[in-house]
């Protein structure tokens, strides 16, 4: 906590625009509505801390890539700083810089449906400073109507047409623009299990901290939009990006459809997307460790190769309170996973309830169901004791990941949110001989 109050005591330092930022800084695709006039520079802020615990729990052997039995307690802090200048009408360029701090559960290992949003592949106990995003955004209208848009973090306030066309060029996150929801999308203001958060499944380019070099290209007429996106794969799966470099690369291609249903608004997508680079088959993978006598190694087999997947993501606004979603997403699953988590085939849903029954209508209720699987030859290289991104026991029992998430998000402020979560996995990284596992958390979230 004495880390969190000199974040706090940072940030009241900066000179900042006074509007509030929305919770989810992604580079927006959807005006909202409001009387804001536009402007030419923005300052905003963040803080966010996620202290987790878990319980003790069976397990009936340990590996390198497991979480441990022992219950124990970790805390991860990030402060962001998001600057925006316009540069000519419709262009915007941002840059944000962070500070990060802090580890997840065995340095982000142990669990496919890894229970902290919030927690980054690299961890440190001491501060330290990076630049997550640096892109500028260009909106060409289209006609139809006009609408302003709020001033936002990676947002400045603006007038845009209905119909119109968006390029993002930079240094972002693929899941600013592609898998988005309403409903479960952000760790820093609703669910924070990763299988809950994105399709489980959607392999999208990234570095450890979840960022890559790329663009974007959305289309929006009427009722639907199209997106299409082009990133740079690390140089190694799970690897740093130190130079940018398109030999390694992803291609996203995203429909969006927007509905009415008796009065309550929804969405549906339909994404695909394929990764090129050095990966390598499980199967290679086994059969070089059974001739060798060895533990299989993905990085010994690795040669250039293709793998696609599929995402459907469902938004449905069931009630004034009441908000639902779904995600369906699949990859080939005879490949090693490049970026994002161990998971071939995901399904998660889940409701989001807002607090106007009992007279908190700033609070939220989150309830999310996920299930994780991996394909047989998935299976058959952890049995044998390989190692993935977040996964690896040594042995596998193999059985379907099963993730339960509720969480109360407490609106204390306007500008701080105190969210108090509960997750319990099930065959966590999909193995019957460990677990279940009990997760508690508390986030603290304050928008500037």
């Amino acid at each position: 906590m004495k880390l969190t109050i000199r974040f706090f005591a940072l940030v009241s330092c900066i000179s900042i625009n006074t509007t509030a930022f929305a919770s989810e800084e992604s580079i927006p695709t959807t005006p909202a509505t409001t009387q804001n006039t536009s402007e030419d520079w923005a300052i905003h802020a963040q803080l966010t801390n996620i202290t987790q615990k878990h319980a003790n729990f069976s397990a009936a052997y340990t590996g390198q890539q497991s979480l441990s039995p022992v219950g124990r307690t970790e805390e991860t802090t990030d402060l962001t700083v998001f600057i925006g200048r316009r540069l000519w009408k419709g262009a915007e360029v941002w840059i944000n810089p962070e500070i990060d701090q802090g580890h997840g559960f065995n340095d982000t290992l142990g669990a496919a449906g890894y229970p902290n949003g919030g927690a980054y592949k690299v961890g440190a106990n001491q501060p330290y400073l990076r630049i997550p995003r640096l892109f500028v955004h260009q909106t060409v209208s289209l006609g139809g109507e006009e609408s302003h848009i709020d001033s936002a973090a990676n947002q400045l306030a603006n007038t845009v047409s209905a119909n119109n066309l968006a390029v993002t060029v930079g240094k972002f996150a693929v899941t600013d623009v592609f898998d988005t929801n309403s409903y479960a999308h952000d760790p820093r203001a609703d669910f924070m299990n990763w299988s809950a958060l994105d399709g489980g499944s959607y392999d999208y380019a990234a570095d450890p901290w979840g960022f890559t070099w790329g663009g974007a290209v959305e289309w929006t007429q009427d009722w639907w939009t199209l997106r299409a996106g082009f990133f740079q794969l690390s140089p190694v799966p799970n690897g740093k990006i130190t130079r940018v470099h398109f030999g390694g690369n992803s291609t996203n291609i995203e429909f969006e459809a927007r509905h009415d249903w008796a009065g309550h608004p929804g969405k549906v997508k339909l994404l695909a997307w394929i990764n090129q680079g050095d990966m390598a088959s499980y199967q290679d993978a086994v059969t070089l460790g059974q001739q060798t006598n060895s533990t299989p190694d993905v990085g010994l087999v690795r040669k250039y190769s293709s793998r696609p997947g599929v995402v459907l993501n469902i938004e449905q606004e069931i009630s004034a309170r009441v908000g639902a979603f779904l995600r369906l997403s699949a990859n080939r699953g005879n490949k090693e996973t490049y970026e994002f988590t161990d998971i071939n085939q995901s399904l998660s849903t889940g409701l989001s309830i807002k607090g106007d029954s009992w007279g908190r209508r700033d609070d939220t209720i989150g309830i999310a169901l996920a299930e994780n699987r991996i394909s047989s030859q998935a299976q058959a290289y952890f049995a044998a004791g390989g190692l993935g991104l977040l996964i690896g026991d040594g042995r596998l029992n193999y059985a379907p990941e099963k993730v339960t998430e509720i969480y109360y998000a407490w609106h204390v402020h306007p500008s701080v949110t105190l969210t108090f979560d509960y997750q319990h996995l099930t065959n966590p990284a999909y193995n019957q001989d460990r677990g279940p596992i009990s997760v508690y958390g508390i986030r603290t979230h304050a928008s500037f």
